[in-house]
C-alpha cells in the first residue's frame, strides 16, 4: 500500500479528504495542529501522527492548508519529504505566486474539483444537495502535474478521483490553465456577478417585492438563462426583449475591457491577492 499523509487533515477540505481516504486502501497518516480539527478527526475515530514519524517515509502528502498559510507551512513540510515522493495541492494560487517550497527531488501535483454541474441529475434527494460534491453527487475534476514524470501524472490522478469521488470525469489541463479557471474565471467573474445578482434580489425586496416571490421568479430563471447559455436547450434562444435588454445593460454594468483578468500578468496579480 502506498503511504499517503495530510496535512491539515482536520480542516474544511481534509475532513472531506479524510472522510473519502481513509478507508480506501492507502495507508494513511493524519497531521492537524488545531484543536478542532484534532477533534473533528477524534469524532471520526481517527489519532493524529507527528511530521518527523510521518513525512519522510510518505509516498505522497496532501496539503489541505489554506492558501494563506500555505507557503509557509510546505517550506516546513517539503523538506522533510524523500526523494521520489509527491506533494499534492488542492489549488494552484500558491505555486503560481511563487509561494510554495520547490526541490528537484519533488513531484508536484495541483488538482481542483469543479463541483457538480448545475445539470447535474442524481436519484436521491440527498445526493442531489450535496452541492460541493466529494459525498454523494457525482463531479468532475481538474489535475495538473507541475513537476514529474507521466507515471507521476498516473499516480496523481488516480489518488484525485479517490479524494473528490464520485468522479466522473479528470481533465489533464497545466497549472497555468487552472489559474484561469480559478481564481480568474470562476472567483473573479463568476464568483462576483453572483453576487452583484444576490444584491439585486435584495434590492428589489427592499423596493417592495414580495421576498419569495422575487427569490423564486429569479432562481427560475437562472435556471433557464443557463440552459439556453450553455446549450442545455439546442436550438433554444433569448427573445428578441431578453436580447434588448442585454445589449443596454452590459454597458451600463461592466467596463470595457473587463477581459483583461484573464491576461496572464492580471491573473498573477489575482493570486498574489489571495495568498
Amino acid at each position: 500500500m502506498r503511504k499517503i499523509a495530510i496535512v491539515g487533515a482536520g480542516g474544511k477540505m481534509g475532513c472531506r479528504i479524510t472522510d473519502n481516504l481513509k478507508d480506501s486502501g492507502y495507508n494513511m497518516s493524519y497531521l492537524e495542529i488545531s484543536p478542532d480539527g484534532i477533534q473533528r478527526l477524534a469524532e471520526r475515530g481517527i489519532s493524529v501522527s507527528s511530521e518527523s514519524n510521518t513525512i519522510p517515509y510518505a509516498d505522497a502528502v496532501i496539503l489541505a492548508i489554506p492558501d494563506v498559510a500555505l507557503g509557509e507551512v510546505s517550506t516546513r513540510i517539503i523538506p522533510l519529504m524523500k526523494s521520489g515522493a509527491m506533494v499534492i495541492l488542492l489549488d494552484p494560487a500558491v505555486i503560481l505566486a511563487g509561494k510554495i517550497y520547490m526541490h528537484d527531488d519533488i513531484s508536484y501535483f495541483v488538482t481542483h474539483p469543479a463541483h457538480p454541474s448545475v445539470f447535474n441529475w442524481e436519484p436521491t434527494q440527498e445526493a442531489q444537495k450535496d452541492f460541493f460534491g466529494g459525498k454523494l453527487a457525482k463531479q468532475c475534476i481538474v489535475c495538473a502535474l507541475m513537476q514529474g514524470d507521466e507515471k507521476d501524472y498516473v499516480t496523481g490522478e488516480e489518488l484525485a478521483r479517490r479524494m473528490y469521488a464520485p468522479v466522473c470525469k479528470a481533465y489533464r489541463i497545466t497549472v497555468e490553465q487552472m489559474g484561469l479557471l480559478e481564481p480568474a474565471l470562476v472567483e473573479t467573474l463568476s464568483s462576483t456577478c453572483m453576487t452583484i445578482i444576490r444584491e439585486g434580489l435584495d434590492e428589489v425586496i427592499r423596493l417592495g417585492v414580495p421576498a419569495e416571490a422575487a427569490r423564486e421568479f429569479l432562481l427560475g430563471h437562472l435556471n433557464i438563462q443557463l440552459a439556453v447559455i450553455f446549450n442545455e436547450l439546442p436550438g433554444a434562444v433569448f427573445s428578441d426583449a431578453a436580447n434588448k435588454a442585454i445589449s443596454r445593460g452590459k454597458p451600463i454594468l461592466f467596463k470595457e475591457g473587463w477581459q483583461k483578468i484573464f491576461e496572464p500578468e492580471n491573473v498573477l496579480e489575482q493570486v498574489k491577492d489571495i495568498t
